[in-house]
């Protein structure tokens, strides 16, 4: 299978899971230790907009950011002077980032659980969003995967996605205000989150398991 490459000033659909299916969390240390890698490592390379932890897969909502910025953060971080060379790298240098992420919370887990081996499936799947509606609905997807596997009966029971931070005043690295934008208002977001958006996802033709 073709994995299309991850573009600059792009949104993308990620998404993986634990390999064979397996839980990738299993308590809360797990969920609060897998937030503070992806703030190291990816937080450099992409804005995030929208997300959320399941027991054994998570989902985001990222834009990757652009080239000269992450040009920058990896000037910064190495320390390099001459950048000549350096330009059509950050495509691989993005994918590594998440693959750093992957496996430093792999050799975390392992070590935790006293187990070996691939935590997570490879590669982690991608899907470049083309539309404002494919945007605003992959929100609500996202948001609503908690219920759609039985964790909770509302959004605002399960504590491990964007949406609590989409309605809190507290100071986050979610760009909560482009969501906010994309409803209008938080009014508007909670709304659309309330309704059943099933006719958005078939028209949209949105790539979608039942497992995930």
């Amino acid at each position: 299978m073709s994995i299309p490459p991850l573009e600059h000033n792009h949104f993308y659909h990620i998404y993986n899971r634990g390999i064979n299916s397996c839980n990738l969390f299993q308590e809360n240390t797990n969920y609060e230790y897998f937030l503070s890698l992806y703030a190291k490592y990816i937080s450099p390379v992409a804005n995030t907009y929208a997300w959320v932890l399941m027991r054994n897969h998570f989902h985001l909502l990222v834009k990757i950011k652009g080239e000269d910025e992450i040009q920058a953060f990896f000037q910064h971080l190495q320390g390099i002077k001459n950048l000549e060379g350096l330009k059509g790298t950050n495509r691989t240098r993005v994918n590594q980032q998440f693959s750093n992420l992957f496996n430093a919370y792999t050799k975390a887990y392992n070590k935790r659980y006293s187990r070996t081996g691939s935590l997570f499936e490879h590669p982690f799947r991608r899907i470049k969003i083309e539309s404002n509606a494919h945007l605003k609905y992959l929100v609500y997807y996202i948001h609503h995967n908690p219920i759609h596997h039985g964790f909770c009966e509302h959004f605002l029971e399960y504590p491990w996605s964007s949406y609590l931070s989409m309605l809190s005043p507290k100071t986050t690295n979610l760009k909560r205000a482009e969501v906010l934008e994309w409803y209008r208002n938080k009014k508007n977001l909670v709304q659309h989150h309330t309704k059943e958006q099933l006719e958005k996802y078939n028209d949209l033709k949105i790539e979608r398991s039942n497992d995930w």
